[in-house]
């Protein structure tokens, strides 16, 4: 498994991209897809939804399990992608990339984001 060094993690296992002109985009990792098994219903936070760092905003349903999604940094939802709600598993097939879930305007500095190495000595891959 491979994580892009240009993305930021959580210890939840969830990716935030660099902010673009205060936006970033949020998706979970590999290898929290490959934990979750087959993604079948994806319950993402809707746009104009406040969320903070560290706190649940959705949910990511599989045919293992309920996984709680967690938001990176504290913001408003700007765009969801209706393409994984539509087609959830996205995130299964590419979640650096289609399988993305939403983007937020950031308020304020993320912290404790781990860099890819960091994550991927954390996640163990």
């Amino acid at each position: 498994m491979s994580n892009p060094n240009e993305l930021r993690y959580t210890k939840e296992h969830e990716w935030l991209s660099a902010t673009e002109e205060g936006v970033a985009t949020v998706g979970i990792t590999e290898f929290a897809a490959n934990a979750l098994g087959d993604v079948v219903y994806a319950d993402l936070p809707a746009v104009g939804t406040a969320v903070t760092a560290g706190e649940t905003c959705g949910e990511l349903e599989s045919t293992k399990s309920v996984s709680d999604l967690y938001s990176p940094v504290t913001g408003e939802v700007v765009e969801t992608n209706q393409d994984v709600v539509d087609d959830p598993s996205l995130v299964n097939t590419a979640p650096f990339a289609g399988g993305w879930l939403f983007k937020v305007r950031v308020t304020g500095e993320p912290e404790d984001l781990l860099s890819a190495d960091e994550y991927t000595a954390f996640a163990g891959n």
